[in-house]
């Protein structure tokens, strides 16, 4: 069982930047590929940025590449989501998650463990 708790969403203006983190508990994080969901009122869930288990691939949604940066460290058992050039459009309650196995999948049903989630709120 891995418990997800996040923490670092906020208010912030369009252009601004946050970063997200997320702990699990538990001693094999380091064997779990992690993502980050956002789900916007009225939207379905949808694949933010996901991270093998070693950190050594990346996958992102077309909308965030080249604003947004995945990492983890595992000795920290700590996923990072690092957003830079917000938008309007980015508001939304973000969510990291767990999957036992590779690969990076965009799925939200390939992911067994959530977190509650984290309300990001980008102002114009």
């Amino acid at each position: 069982q891995v418990q997800l708790v996040e923490s670092g969403g906020g208010l912030v203006q369009a252009g601004g930047s946050l970063r997200l983190s997320c702990i699990a508990s538990g001693r094999t994080f380091s064997s779990y590929v992690m993502g980050w969901f956002r789900q916007a009122p009225g939207k379905e869930r949808e694949f933010v940025a996901g991270i093998s288990d070693s950190g050594s691939s990346t996958d992102y949604t077309d909308s965030v590449k080249g604003r947004f940066t995945i990492s983890r460290d595992n000795a920290k058992n700590t996923v990072y989501l690092q957003m830079n050039g917000l938008k309007p459009e980015d508001t939304a309650v973000y969510y990291c998650a767990a999957r036992r196995y590779l690969p990076i999948v965009r799925r939200d049903s390939a992911f067994d463990y959530w977190g509650q989630g984290t309300q990001v709120t980008v102002s114009s």
